[in-house]
Order: C-alpha cells, then structure tokens, then sequence
C-alpha cells in the first residue's frame, strides 16, 4: 500500500500533464491566419502616417464660407475635369494650382461682402454672443482684463441645450494637433494652410476660430524649416500683429506663443520690425501689467524673454522697451506676485514669479539695461525676500534664479551689504538653498560670491558676543548643509570651475566664506568659556559640531 508521500509526486505529475493537454488543446483551436507578434527590435520600427488627402479635406473645410476663395477650390474649368475623380485629390490639385497667396488676398479684398465684414472685425471679435467659448461682460479695457476665462467651457446650470459642435472647430483642432508633427506641418504649408488660415483670421467673427488660428500657425512657426514659408507669406506678419489689439485672454496667449516662436527663428528681424511701433510695444506692456489670466501672463513673459534673448531681436527692441517703462512693469509684476504670498505662506505662482525672475536675471546683464535694474533697491529687496521664503525645494527653480539674480545686483549696491550681512533670516535662506544649487555650477558659485562679500564685511572685533554667537549658532544648525556641499566640490577642482564660469569670475569665493567661518567659529570658541558658563545646555553636542565643522572649513579653504 502507498503511502501519502508517494501518492504527492503521481498527483503533481497529473496535473502537469493537464495543464499541457490543455495549452495543446487552446493552439490547436487559435487561427492559423493570425500574424506573429512583432519582436521587440521591430516594434519601435513601427511609424505611423496620416492620409494627405485627409489634411487637404480639412484644409478645405476651413475655407471661409461663401467667399470666392471657397468658390475658387470648389468651382473648376472644363480643363480641370479629367482631374482624378476623387473629390481630395481633386481638391488637391485646386489647391495647387490656383490657391496661391496672392489670390486668397486679392478675393478677399474684392469680395465686398467680405470687405463689409473686416472693417468691423474689431468690434465683432471682442465680444462676439455667438461665440460661447469666450463670453464676457464690459469691453474687456480694465483692470479685470482675462476674467473672461472664468465663464469659458462650462454649464451655467440654467440651460439644458447640448452645445452643437462645429464642425470648422473639429476640423481646426485637428490640423492643430497635426501640426505639431514637422512632416504633417511640411506638408499643411506645401498646401496653402497658412494662406487659408490668413484668410479666416480676416474675416473671423469668432474668437474661438481666431484661437484656433494662432494655435496652428503657432505650432508651424515652431519647425525652424518653416520659418521662411512664414516670414514669405504676404500680410501674415501683419495680421498676427494686429491680433494683440483682441481683448480675448486665449487668443492673446497664442498671439504671445507664435511671436516668441517667430523672434526665435531664421525671421526673426522681419517679425521684430513689425513690433517696433511705440504703440503695439505700450499694448504689449499693458498686457503684461493687466492680465489676470495666469497663461496669459507666462506667455507675455516668455514673449520678453524671447525678445532678450534673440540678440539681433534685443538690438530692435530692448531699448524701446526700457523707454515705455519695462523696468517699472518688471518691479510691479515681482511685488504682486511675492505680495500674493506673503512672508509665511507658500508662493502661489512659483512657475510665474520664476519667470519675472528669468526677466530681471537677463536684463540684469544686459549692458544698456543692466545700470537700470542695478540702481533699482526696491527691485533688491523683493528678491531677497524670495530667499527667505519657507518651502525652498516646492519653488527651486525660482530660489535659484534669486540668487543669481542678487549676486549680479549686489555688484553694484555694496552699500547695502552692510545691512544684508547682519539679516539672519537671509543668511539662513543662502544656507537653505545650498542643496539646491549643487548641480549648478554658475548659481553655486554666485551664492558662495554673496555669501563672501556679505561675511567679509563682518568683524570679529567689531561685533558683540551675542551677535557672534548668532552667527555660530546659525553656521552650526546648517553645518550639515555646509560640509555636503564642500565634500561634493573639492576644492582641487574649484580654480578651474571659477574659471570655466561667465557669470562670476572672481575666484576663490567659495574659500573667502569658508574661511571667515572657520574664523568666526574660532573666535566663538575662543570666548565660549568665560562667556558662555552658565549655560551648559546643549554645550556639548555643539562644540562637537563646532569642531567638525571648523575642520571641514580648515580642510576645503586652505
């Protein structure tokens, strides 16, 4: 008789062979038609392609409606009816060779009704009640510019009506999202998008198909090979510029979008000598001031920044800006966001207030613009309360660009380093925000610049004991801070990074502070005993901080 032990293995041995059974069993019923997977070297071969003659049906589909343009793709010779029989490629072959640019233009200035309708644009596009994407109320021309987006896409609860698509927008959005791939952004060009685009922005009653626009054109100026189809395209240039005079938040955005875009590529002096009038620079400027939309005020920014950092673009602009008032509006926008926040609260618009700051950091360099921003003390003192603020690693990128900025600032303000040295919620936010300059050689080295210009300004006999001992307790509470970052730069490669940097080429900064630490520390102990008797709490656990500390500084700086 078996016993239960050898009864286990027949068992396992059972069902093994059922469970193969019925692998068998499930091949043999699969189709032998199915294709056999793709291995994995070629399944990232796999490209995936759209059918040109659907771009071109879209193409179409955003010709303006009963305008000769329309009737000129739409209607053909008795010549153009041995084209194929295919409606796309018949419309293809219109496209090419009747919709130039010329003709869009010359029919809709011919068309009267169409005429009648662009003296008007203006007026009809700010406000527009058919338009339920971009409903507001007021002209738009006051201190609530942008609340139009509060009421934008969503259902009031008082009626039940489902919103009817258009099809013009689906078709719209579409190319948009299309256009964004630089093959199907090729081919859109090579077949007259740009010209029917131009088209629709002149007749264009709705905000939303002016967005729509934009967007596409935006998304095409952002293909650096395209960028002369752009430049070349008669009264294109023109008609976005005009676009800054809208009122409608989303528009403008994209307006803002595809102007960066344009001063960043080959044409980028044609598109800055369409912004050099005196009045589109003060809209522009009284955008920025005004808006209350939050993408707005990013992409009028990065439109700035773009202006500062295309240099051929700067050379146009930068210096009819500073005269309309750039510098002031920098100030203001810096205060309102900062003031947004408070001195104990989290920034509410980090990715904003790091822009403003990118704004100052550039013009702070810039040879004509820098001795502005220089001699501005309350532009100073509003960065550096962006050090003190609490929460550093959820607003990094903004901590870092402050520091850069004050250490270009403080080049020419020494006067205020006397007062600066003695703020210890400051030298405590320099401190906090070593962790997060470690991997940033150029804003690394202008922290440890301020902190050497700040510490060298102190004394050890000019201050009092509890003022040095201020200055010890808050060198000791971020010693960890301090020795991580000495011990991930050695001091053997510091000469060649100082050297290597554009932005602070005074060398040895890192080893002025660490020295005047290590210098303060040891006046601290020096005085510890005959000062410091009766208080012997937490005596020892600092003089063992005091002591690795100071051998870290007499380590890395000497």
């Amino acid at each position: 008789m078996a016993t239960g032990l050898e009864q286990r293995p027949i068992e396992e041995d059972e069902e093994e062979e059922a469970l193969v059974e019925e692998k068998r069993e499930e091949e043999e019923e699969a189709p032998s038609h199915l294709p056999l997977a793709p291995s994995s070297s070629e399944l990232f071969d796999v490209s995936t392609t759209v059918d040109p003659s659907y771009i071109i049906s879209l193409i179409r589909r955003l010709l303006p409606s009963n305008s000769s343009v329309e009737k000129q793709c739409q209607g053909g010779d008795d010549k153009d009816s041995s084209v194929q029989a295919s409606e796309m490629n018949y419309l293809e072959q219109n496209l090419r060779n009747k919709l130039t640019a010329t003709q869009v233009l010359e029919d809709l200035v011919s068309d009267k009704s169409l005429a009648d309708s662009h003296e008007g644009k203006l007026d009809d596009r700010i406000i527009s009640p058919e338009n339920s994407l971009a409903s507001s109320k007021g002209n738009g021309m006051n201190h609530e510019f942008g609340k139009e987006e509060r009421s934008r896409g969503f259902d009031d609860g008082q009626s039940g009506v489902a919103e009817t698509k258009d099809p013009w927008e689906d078709c719209g959005c579409t190319l948009w999202d299309l256009s964004a791939s630089r093959t199907q952004a090729e081919f859109m060009v090579n077949n007259f998008i740009l010209e029917v685009l131009l088209a629709n922005m002149h007749v264009s009653k709705s905000s939303r198909m002016t967005e729509i626009c934009l967007g596409i054109i935006g998304n095409l100026a952002c293909h650096e090979v395209l960028s002369n189809a752009i430049v070349s395209t008669s009264g294109l240039i023109e008609t976005v510029v005009e676009q800054l005079f809208l009122d409608d938040s989303a528009c403008l955005s994209e307006t803002f979008r595809l102007l960066a875009a344009g001063l960043q590529g080959s044409g980028s002096i044609s598109w800055a000598e369409a912004l050099l009038h005196d009045q589109i620079l003060l809209r522009v400027l009284w955008i920025v001031g005004n808006t209350l939309n939050p993408t707005l005020l990013e992409k009028s920014i990065e439109f700035l920044l773009a202006i500062i950092d295309t240099q051929e673009v700067a050379t146009i602009l930068i210096q009819p800006l500073m005269k309309l008032g750039l510098p002031e509006l920098v100030v203001s926008l810096l205060a309102c966001e900062i003031n947004k926040s408070g001195d104990d609260s989290k920034l509410e618009r980090s990715s904003i207030l790091d822009l403003v700051l990118r704004l100052v950091e550039t013009l702070s360099v810039i040879n004509n613009c820098s001795q502005v921003i220089s001699s501005n003390e309350e532009l100073f003192h509003l960065v550096c309360r962006v050090v003190k603020l609490p929460d550093k690693f959820e607003a990094a990128s903004t901590c870092v660009s402050a520091v850069v900025v004050i250490a270009n600032l403080l080049v020419d303000m020494q006067h205020l380093i006397s007062e600066l040295s003695h703020d210890f919620l400051f030298l405590q936010g320099l401190l906090d925000i070593l962790p997060l300059v470690s991997y940033d050689l150029q804003a690394r080295n202008a922290l440890w610049c301020i902190l050497a210009r700040l510490l060298a300004h102190i004394q050890e006999s000019d201050i009092s004991i509890s003022t040095l001992r201020q200055f010890v307790s808050l060198f000791l509470e971020k010693s960890y801070l301090i020795e991580e970052d000495l011990e991930g730069h050695p001091m053997d490669n510091l000469v060649e990074d100082l050297e290597n940097s554009n932005a602070h080429k005074k060398s040895g900064a890192t080893a002025t502070s660490i020295r005047r630490i290590a210098s303060l520390i040891e006046k601290w102990m020096a005085e510890k005993p005959s000062v410091l008797e009766k208080d012997v709490a937490g005596t020892d656990d600092d003089d063992g901080k005091a002591h690795r500390l100071l051998n870290c500084c007499q380590k890395y700086g000497l």
